[in-house]
């Protein structure tokens, strides 16, 4: 099947190849999931369907299909601004504009809009002028972790195509092949805390693999309530520049969390994760993710590593 690079979610890969078969494409199109649901790969796969010169679409092998696969399609186009917490009216105003330039080398001109839920209700109805009257080769596919947000006339005129999650199965083979050195444990604990998506699984475990030593030190020191070792390992981090100072103690807090996980019964993705459970309460838990959430703020927030790394000393005594 062409959209095999996308796991599960046979009935949607299965309409949609009968409908490109048939060259029956709709102008919108709404996939819907939560994050690592794999909508982008989705969307990715229909635009290069949609665009394929091949007899098999998406064929995967013609430059049509390469292009819109690496997102170097001229006619496919992303309408996003991501250092905007919501996306611009105005980005939707330049769309609506641009659509009526016909396409540069395909049939149809693709827009992708990857953040559906951050849309607000102006923004929306800008968006639902577009897509009242388009014109005959535009398509747009809106991505969106909840589509509940859209507004109704909105989600009305798009082919809705939701997200499932895999056979645990499914996903298990899938991470063993890709992380071929995680443990069962490992494999297990991200697999429960997916919810069944195989790209929340995958960042689980690529977060696990980037524990560092300075984790692993904090960790022993924080499990053994050894206030001086937890003062050797916070010490030297006030000479710390500030983004690897936030990126370490984002990596403590999600170990923590995998501690409290595991604490409520369910699988943790690390071995220190499990030692940490074992031997803090989940009311000590709760309140060192609290004290470190509130450091990473204080950090993005100009105040100095020195400041923190004290604070931190104090706090996690």
């Amino acid at each position: 099947m062409p959209f095999d690079q996308l796991l599960g979610n046979r009935r949607i890969k299965e309409n949609l190849t009968g409908a490109l078969a048939r060259r029956h494409i709709a102008h919108f199109y709404l996939i819907s999931g939560p994050k690592g649901s794999g909508k982008h790969t989705l969307a990715r796969l229909l635009a290069a369907g949609i665009l394929c010169q091949g007899q098999e679409k998406p064929c995967g092998v013609c430059s049509a299909c390469r292009k819109a696969l690496n997102n170097a399609h001229p006619d496919f186009i992303t309408v996003d601004d991501p250092d905007k917490k919501h996306v611009p009216i105005d980005l939707i105003r330049q769309t609506t504009a641009d659509m009526y330039v016909r396409p540069n080398e395909a049939n149809h001109k693709i827009y992708l809009f990857p953040r559906g839920e951050d849309m607000g209700i102006p923004t929306q109805n800008a968006l639902l002028k577009i897509l009242e009257e388009p014109p005959s080769y535009g398509v747009f596919i809106i991505l969106t972790t909840n589509s509940d947000k859209l507004l109704p006339t909105v989600r009305s005129r798009c082919t809705e195509l939701a997200m499932t999650a895999l056979p645990e199965e499914q996903l298990k083979n899938a991470l063993h092949s890709q992380f071929p050195q995680a443990s069962p444990q490992q494999i297990a604990g991200a697999i429960a805390r997916s919810g069944g998506y195989l790209g929340q699984a995958q960042e689980i475990l690529q977060e696990a693999e980037g524990a560092t030593k300075n984790t692993e030190d904090f960790l022993h020191a924080y499990a053994r309530q050894d206030a001086f070792a937890l003062l050797k390992v916070l010490c030297p981090m006030e000479k710390w520049k500030r983004d690897a100072l936030i990126g370490e103690l984002e990596q403590w807090v999600l170990v923590l969390t995998d501690a409290l996980t595991a604490r409520s019964g369910m699988t943790a993705t690390l071995p220190l994760a499990d030692l940490v459970a074992s031997s803090r309460s989940r009311k000590d838990l709760m309140r060192a993710i609290e004290v470190l959430q509130k450091t990473i703020n204080y950090a993005r927030g100009n105040v100095s590593p020195a400041a923190i790394s004290g604070y931190l000393q104090w706090a996690l005594r």
